[in-house]
């Protein structure tokens, strides 16, 4: 079974620059998603082909958004914010419907409606596979230097609201684990994390010790939610002494000419799912001109 994860950074714009001739030449059996930035009526047409669609785009206009797409109709569809757009192959209605309530975290109410999370059951594999973007944050109020930022800055608040996040997260996820178990199923974390677990995970690691995404106590998260009996770092299995492979590169520069780049998006595996791993690596474009997003696909064979 192939699976892909997918940062598209907006779905007209991957439309644009080629997403549906790699879903076709891919052909990938599940596809997670994440920045979507389309509200429903503007997901371009026959875009996602035979596949069925589950969507939440949450309330942030031209931002977020997490999907999954399968190719059979999901046995069941979770999102914290308790709706989502399901269409079949097709459709091009733009209802959402009310699904079953999913139990949330103390600390993830402030984040329910921004479009951050899916999970889908699939009906042919006992998998249940999540889509996650999680907040990209910034820099504690002590490291912000003004005048050599990119934002303004904001005394930390985008950089707490991050921690935030991860505190409630890692509750949630330790949850979602227990409750695909309790159904026979294995859990599939996959998406934008934004944090680099590892300096195999950043090229420039050294400079990039007080830079977001890269923070000690980011990292020091990434630990904690990693051991050989709760979820594996699928791609770094299959590549424990290597740097990379990079799923990132800025827009600027030529980053992605010198592969420069970061690896911040991930499969996270249970144990007995992550054995199954047969290949893995990202779908990394063979020039610039010709990028779908700044994020490449993280592709892994599963043998099931």
């Amino acid at each position: 079974m192939r699976i892909a994860t997918f940062n598209i950074n907006g779905i007209r714009a991957a439309q644009r620059r080629g997403f549906e001739q790699w879903l076709r030449v891919r052909n990938p059996d599940v596809v997670a998603l994440q920045e979507m930035r389309a509200r429903a009526a503007a997901i371009p047409p026959g875009v996602f082909g035979g596949y069925h669609l589950a969507y939440d785009e949450g309330t942030l206009a031209g931002r977020n958004g997490v999907a999954v797409l399968t190719r059979l109709r999901p046995e069941s569809v979770r999102t914290w914010s308790g709706t989502a757009l399901l269409r079949a192959p097709g459709e091009t209605h733009t209802d959402t419907v009310d699904l079953a309530p999913m139990p949330l975290a103390r600390g993830l109410r402030e984040f329910a409606d921004q479009g951050r999370y899916l999970e889908v059951d699939l009906a042919d594999a006992p998998i249940t596979v999540a889509s996650l973007y999680l907040p990209k944050g910034g820099l504690p109020a002590h490291l912000q230097k003004p005048g050599r930022m990119r934002e303004a800055p904001d005394d930390g608040a985008r950089y707490e609201r991050k921690m935030r996040f991860l505190d409630a997260f890692a509750r949630q996820l330790a949850r979602s684990r227990r409750d695909a178990r309790a159904r026979g199923r294995d859990l599939l974390l996959m998406g934008d994390l934004n944090i680099a677990h590892t300096r195999h995970d950043v090229r420039n690691w050294r400079r990039s010790g007080q830079a977001e995404g890269y923070l000690p106590e980011e990292r020091a998260w990434f630990d904690s939610i990693l051991t050989p009996r709760t979820l594996v770092d699928v791609v770094r299995a299959r590549h424990p002494d290597t740097d990379g492979p990079y799923s990132w590169w800025s827009w600027l520069g030529e980053s992605f000419e010198g592969d420069v780049g970061w690896r911040i998006d991930y499969h996270l595996a249970t144990p007995r799912l992550a054995r199954t791993a047969v290949a893995a690596g990202t779908d990394r474009e063979p020039a610039a001109d010709r990028r779908m997003s700044d994020h490449a696909p993280v592709v892994v064979d599963y043998d099931l």
